[in-house]
Parts: C-alpha cells; structure tokens; sequence
C-alpha cells in the first residue's frame, strides 16, 4: 500500500475534545457541557464542566457522562470557560483531533487568533477501500480500540479520555508513518475489525432528541461536513 510521508504544521501539539448536552430536539441544538485539553505527552492540562446558557432538553448522559448535579457542583459558566481555556492554549499550537473542526466551532476559537493550526483526526487514518476504490473514514472509538486497546465498550464518553486517545493516536501515526509496513498492517486492521454501531446509529432519537445519523435523522436540521 503506497503511503507519502505527511508532514505536520509546527507544535507545540495539543487535543481538544468537547462534550455537549442538548438544548432542543434538533440535533444541532447543542450547548458545551465538558472542555478537556491535553498536551502531545497526554498531560491533561483542563477539564472544565460548563454550565448550559440555555434550558436542557437531554443531557444525554449515556453519550456524554454529564449529569445536572456534575454541572450543578463543577460547572462554570461559558463565557469563564472559555476564558480559561484561551489562557491555557498556546496561540501557537496545532490543534489535533477527530473531526477537530467541530469542537473548534462550538468553542468559538479562530485560527490565527486562538490557535495556529489544526490536524483531523479522520484524514490521517483513512484507508483506501480496494472493495470499494474509495477511501473508508472511522470513528474515534473505531480506531483507538483497533490500534491502542483503548475500547469504550459501550460505557459513555469522557471529553479527557477521548483527547488523550486522539493524541495518542496522533503520536502512533507519526510514529509509524517511518515504519511503511508497520502502517499498512495497522491499515488492514482497520479495514478488517468489524464496526460497532456508534450511539446514534443504535439510538437514532433519545429523550425525544434527534442525534443527527444521516440516515434516521427526524429533525431536519442541517448536516455539516
């Protein structure tokens, strides 16, 4: 399997993940619930629970992990967040993580202003699908636990955890990404280890909330990306 070298925009090197609760049915009615940020040595550097500017329809807890009395002791609210966060997060650093644009938006960070640059997740561990001719993209939980052990095993998510899977992740490809062989065999086991349903493909609705799979979507709202 062919494979050039990629060369990344300068560090330092850090992953963001976000975790959001629902603000609405629609599944782009989101409010930032959790803010993690955790440097290319895994060090988390802040986990920060936010409090939701508007009513909450669902804190859809089995996804997120975020419950009313966790926002209700240890949230802040949004505008001190994200003034921390902006305190922690080097203007110079490479952002790194799955679909990493996204959280990038809901945190309302600029490129330039905020940060310098930003690495998804999702283009680096693509594979050329030989059955199909097209390139097969994976989720998070997919790769971490094909390549790093890392399973969820159904459990929900936690903003830490899954930076430090994304900068773990990171550090693997650049690792292997010297080693063709070593990457093509991680390649493979991609393509090979079969896919667990994400939770919105097994719950296409919960609490009477849309979560936005394209094929069961019942709101409406628009997709982006």
């Amino acid at each position: 399997m062919e494979h050039s070298i990629v060369t990344f925009p300068p560090g330092p090197y850090f992953s963001i993940d976000v975790e959001c609760v629902a603000t609405g049915t629609g599944h782009n009615a989101r409010a930032i619930a959790q803010i993690a940020l955790v440097d290319q040595n895994c060090n988390c550097i802040l986990n920060i629970f936010v409090k939701s500017p508007k009513p909450v329809t669902s804190y859809l807890t089995p996804l997120t992990g975020v419950t009313d009395e966790i926002l209700g002791q240890y949230g802040l609210e949004a505008d001190q967040a994200l003034s921390l966060l902006r305190q922690y997060l080097p203007r110079s650093a490479c952002l790194v993580g799955q679909n990493i644009g996204k959280d990038v938006h809901w945190l309302g960070l600029q490129e330039s202003r905020d940060f310098a640059s930003l690495v998804d997740l999702a283009g680096l561990w693509r594979v050329k699908n030989p059955r199909y001719d097209s390139f097969t993209y994976f989720g998070l939980d997919h790769v971490a636990t094909c390549l790093l052990g890392a399973s969820n095993d159904g459990r929900a998510h936690d903003a830490v955890q899954d930076a430090i899977k994304s900068i773990s992740l990171f550090n693997l490809f650049n690792q292997l990404q010297m080693r063709p062989d070593d990457l093509a065999r991680a390649q493979q086991q991609l393509l090979a280890m079969p896919i667990r349903p994400s939770f919105a493909a097994s719950n296409p609705t919960f609490e009477g909330v849309c979560m936005g799979n394209r094929k069961t979507c019942i709101c409406g709202d628009p997709f982006f990306g």
